[in-house]
């Protein structure tokens, strides 16, 4: 009866991280889509809800302490709450990384950019699939998925060179781009820095799965 109810709980947190990882993916999609579409709404809308995700973190920790206090649980078990507490870490500062960008949107004014933001959603579109893909490792145990997903981040890293790259020339072009290649530039190293917080989650699974440490 006891290890049915620390299983139930375990469950439990298993499904609030899930939604926590959901909420963080649609925080990143919102940021980018208000840059691309210059709405400053939308943008507002992602800064006012990172109070929610901080909160979200707060209550799964707690979750996790109570958890640990009160069924003391042993081997995988106990590795996988931990787990769970450092993951949340890594979603909650992914919220952050999207606030950063939604900031940027409402620092820019509705200008021309100054080069087509192609890609910016892609490097976006790469660290959402990462994060799916890493708590879907995470809920089935899935090593191989976990190291599969965590060397996409080498994608995200050559977009932020090329990106880097691109605006250097444009505002060596035109001074008057600086202004805003600055900005683009720093949506960048989010996204970027958005990814390398989804591979540590792929490196918390396969700690997590097979006792391990692995970097990538």
């Amino acid at each position: 009866m006891v290890r049915d109810t620390f299983h139930q709980k375990l469950e439990h947190l298993n499904q609030d991280l899930l939604k926590m990882g959901s909420m963080v993916e649609e925080a990143i999609h919102k940021a980018v889509t208000s840059l691309m579409e210059q709405d400053k709404e939308l943008a507002q809308e992602v800064i006012d809800n990172d109070d929610v995700l901080d909160d979200y973190e707060a209550k799964i920790e707690q979750e996790c302490i109570q958890l640990i206090a009160l069924q003391q649980p042993v081997a995988k078990d106990l590795r996988r709450i931990d787990m769970i507490s450092k993951i949340v870490t890594d979603l909650e500062r992914i919220g952050d990384l999207a606030q950063n960008v939604a900031i940027v949107t409402c620092e820019l004014e509705n200008d021309r950019f100054v080069k087509p933001l192609v890609d910016v959603p892609r490097m976006a579109e790469i660290a959402q699939e990462m994060l799916r893909e890493c708590l879907d490792a995470f809920v089935n145990s899935d090593v191989d998925k976990a190291r599969k997903t965590a060397q996409m981040d080498d994608k995200v890293d050559m977009l932020d060179s090329q990106i880097f790259r691109e605006l250097l020339t444009y505002m060596m072009e035109d001074p008057k781009s600086i202004r805003q290649g600055n900005y683009l530039l720093f949506v960048s190293r989010y996204l970027e820095r958005a990814a390398d917080h989804a591979t540590n989650i792929c490196e918390r699974v396969i700690y997590m799965i097979t006792a391990d440490r692995e970097s990538y």
